[in-house]
């Protein structure tokens, strides 16, 4: 059974309340799961300790029984420090589209000739 550690989204819409649970990775994202491990209020100011409450004995006796948090549960033990930081890398999601870098290149190419043609008529004065 491959368990892991996520959120569950409970709230009205437009105000979201999770539960942090362990739950298998079969079951929906608001199904099923085996224990509630805690809550995350995102509605809450960064700094209120309320925000993020974990019960991180039982979270850690789960990442002992082979379950795997998240990603947003990985930065929220990270924070807790109960996890080494993790370096992330995604430097494909900062790149523009291949149309942009075209257009670039073509306004790049369209500078450096209109800066020679705007160099070249100085020169020939300065010649005569």
């Amino acid at each position: 059974m491959a368990m892991k550690i996520r959120l569950s989204r409970g709230g009205s819409n437009k105000r979201p309340f999770y539960r942090i649970v362990a739950a298998d990775s079969r079951m929906p994202r608001d199904g099923r799961f085996i224990e509630k491990l805690g809550t995350y209020n995102p509605l809450l100011p960064k700094d209120s300790e309320d925000r993020v409450k974990m019960d991180i004995e039982r979270v850690q006796h789960w990442i002992a029984q082979g379950a795997q948090p998240t990603d947003r549960i990985a930065r929220m033990l990270e924070a807790a420090g109960v996890r080494d930081k993790a370096e992330r890398n995604n430097p494909n999601k900062a790149k523009p589209g291949k149309k942009a870098q075209d257009r670039a290149s073509e306004r790049a190419a369209r500078d450096a000739a209109a800066k020679e043609a705007a160099e070249a008529p100085a020169e020939e004065a300065s010649a005569e």
